[in-house]
């Protein structure tokens, strides 16, 4: 199996630049400094990589929106990795930071930008320590600050940590949080793109996205794409959680099956169970049953699905499990991580909370059902950012897949009212 990310993530001290450079680490620079920008932002195109961090948008082609002619640019590293079930992104920042400082200098060559900020998620402050050390190791090495490699490109590059709102991993947010204001979306149009980190043009991809980005360079973009399916390219870390054997991240070529990743890489369901649901991509995304298990991992299988990828958090549940207390916690978890900026988000998460938890502690009434699926319904695209959405999802697939768990509980209702 092919592996672009991870095939030496476990060799002893490949935090530090010395063994990192031992592993050809920085070897991209020279090729990439050969290259015009845009024959950079070419080859991103040609790989068909697509941004890992939740929405799978082609990142060559991203690049490639920036407003031209406008200088100064910046590009935002979003390491905030806030999502539930989510912690691939961590290992990467953990245990190789300097793979992602390199694909971060390649992507700021492509894109003419002079300053770089890694953000990271307030409970890293671990990780920002490590960042911190490999950036200064970065800058001894002459891979940061003025002529890198007498290139004559220039590069200053910081962490930023924030203070945990899960909602600074939405992209506006996350550069109103860089500038110091509190972590609120921006309204869109303008994208960061055109207007972004101090209304100059930005660049704003996950940690995975651009780590990815340094094998395309020194592989050639055939090679990424030679992996994966069609549409969807190269290869994908998941992070399986829950009901499994062995929980942990795996990269995995896009299109293997989800039977395999769950039975095959993970060790299939605890004590032997019988699968009951699994979530594709991270609490956000559409909860599915196990009849859909043999879907293959990619963008376009699930979401024929009904479900999105996402981050790439495979959670999965056994049939012990009632799918009520698992809407309920996440429910909990985005009604808490609210901004508060708009109604519907804010009202809409804190009723479907209140009525979930009614039904689990067998409070229910017969009515709740509809009433949640109206909640959710003037929550769906109704609200300032994703986040609405990403309360909802869980909420509304839970029940179109297993109201059997809502009718139990509301029997057990019925039946301890009419006693």
């Amino acid at each position: 199996m092919k592996l672009f990310l991870t095939h030496n993530i476990d060799t002893k001290d490949l935090h530090s630049i010395k063994v990192y450079k031992k592993q050809g680490g920085y070897g991209s620079l020279e090729k990439a400094f050969a290259k015009k920008p845009d024959e950079i932002v070419q080859m991103v195109k040609d790989s068909g990589l697509r941004g890992r961090g939740g929405a799978g948008f082609p990142t060559g082609l991203k690049w490639s929106f920036l407003a031209k002619d406008v200088f100064p640019r910046y590009l935002a590293c979003n390491a905030d990795e806030s999502e539930p079930g989510t912690c691939k992104d961590r290992v990467l920042l953990q245990k190789n930071p300097h793979l992602l400082i390199e694909g971060m200098i390649l992507c700021a060559y492509a894109c003419q930008i002079e300053t770089a900020y890694i953000y990271l998620r307030g409970e890293f402050y671990d990780l920002a320590e490590i960042m911190d050390k490999a950036l200064e190791e970065a800058y001894e090495a002459g891979y940061l600050g003025a002529n890198i490699l007498g290139s004559g490109m220039n590069l200053e590059m910081y962490t930023h940590l924030g203070a945990g709102a899960y909602i600074c991993g939405e992209e506006s947010a996350l550069l109103n949080s860089l500038e110091g204001m509190r972590g609120e979306p921006r309204l869109k149009p303008p994208f960061p793109a055109v207007e972004g980190l101090y209304g100059k043009p930005t660049v704003v991809n996950n940690v995975e996205t651009l780590c990815a980005v340094v094998p395309i360079m020194n592989e050639g973009p055939e090679a990424y794409a030679a992996v994966g399916t069609e549409k969807s390219k190269g290869t994908k870390l998941v992070s399986v959680s829950g009901h499994v054997k062995k929980p942990g991240n795996y990269e995995i070529p896009m299109g293997l099956p989800t039977r395999d990743l769950i039975y095959d890489l993970a060790g299939g369901i605890r004590d032997d169970n019988e699968l009951k649901a699994w979530i594709p991509g991270g609490s956000s995304v559409p909860m599915l049953p196990a009849s859909l298990v043999d879907t293959p991992y990619d963008y376009e299988a699930i979401a024929a699905a009904g479900s999105m990828l996402g981050s790439g958090a495979l959670i999965v549940m056994d049939h012990t499990t009632n799918v009520v207390e698992e809407a309920l916690r996440l429910a909990g978890f985005y009604m808490h991580e609210s901004c508060g900026k708009c109604t519907p988000c804010r009202e809409g998460t804190r009723w479907l909370h209140q009525i979930l938890s009614d039904i689990h502690l067998k409070k229910g009434k017969e009515s709740n059902i509809a009433l949640l699926e109206d909640i959710c319904d003037n929550m769906s695209f109704k609200c300032f950012c994703p986040l609405g959405d990403a309360a909802v999802a869980p909420v509304i697939s839970s029940i179109q897949n297993f109201r059997e768990d809502y009718e139990e509980l509301l029997n057990l209702a019925k039946a301890g009212t009419a006693s």
